[in-house]
């Protein structure tokens, strides 16, 4: 297939193949780039929901992987950054989903005011940027700076979430472990039912990465799920590698 399109889009693309060569990625060569943190949050989704966001979206995996895994959904890509949102598009179009889904250019810290968004979608699912502007050092990487640096408190990126997601619908998120406090201190009364898996590199490491799922409107109580073990002693746990393969979902419910 012709690949020029996306090359003229950016300088310094290439073309990727994930979950078994089921999905074409044009990305960045360098910088932020999808890998585990993009399967994991696309492996959370359920397979009951028909409206679907992916707030943050980069060139689009985690939402074109939503459209794949649910045939029948309508899928929003959100991403700020142009020369992001045109290799989504250019993605969406490689992919063949051009009927299900859609790109808009847009900051998710400002999804709050868009009267058009709110309560629209009944599943979110966002990969936040995981490091608060004033708090960490700077990359000198612009592409990944922009990735990993929220310009404001977290608390302000889940707001948004929330406003756009319809009653009892369902928030999928995936960030760095020890952001557990200030996440669950963000959704506050506004979401219920959450579910959390903490995500260990190998069963002996600390956990680096949190799941976590939420209803919008439920208060149902918390529930910390078993936790994710990424690796063994010869590579992917059986668990890690279905999830890369794209042959099998990762359960927020009970934790299978």
């Amino acid at each position: 297939m012709e690949q020029a399109p996306a090359r003229a889009l950016e300088p310094h693309v290439v073309e990727d193949r994930l979950f078994d060569g089921a999905l074409r990625l044009w990305q960045p060569e360098k910088g932020h780039r999808a890998g585990t943190d993009a399967v994991l949050l696309a492996a959370m989704l359920p397979d009951d929901v028909m409206e679907i966001v992916d707030l943050g979206a980069a060139s689009g995996v985690v939402g074109l992987r939503a459209a794949q895994m649910n045939p029948a959904a309508r899928v929003t890509l959100i991403e700020r950054e142009p020369g992001l949102a045109r290799l989504a598009e250019e993605n969406i179009s490689v992919n063949g989903l051009p009927d299900r889904v859609s790109v808009r250019e847009q900051d998710v810290l400002r999804l709050g005011g868009d009267a058009a968004l709110r309560e629209r979608f009944d599943c979110v699912l966002t990969n936040p940027p995981y490091l608060e502007a004033g708090k960490f050092r700077r990359s000198g990487n612009d592409n990944r700076e922009r990735a990993h640096m929220l310009e404001a408190p977290l608390a302000d990126w889940l707001r948004g979430a929330v406003a756009v997601l319809a009653p009892k619908g369902k928030l999928f998120l995936i960030h760095r472990a020890e952001a557990i406090g200030n996440i669950l201190d963000a959704l506050g009364n506004r979401c219920g039912d959450v579910a959390c898996r903490f995500v260990h590199p190998r069963a002996d490491k600390p956990a680096i990465r949190v799941l976590l799922s939420a209803v919008k409107g439920s208060r149902a109580p918390l529930t910390i799920l078993p936790p994710v073990i990424l690796n063994g002693a010869e590579g992917f746990t059986p668990e890690a590698a279905r999830w890369h393969a794209g042959t099998s979902r990762l359960d927020m419910k009970t934790g299978g």
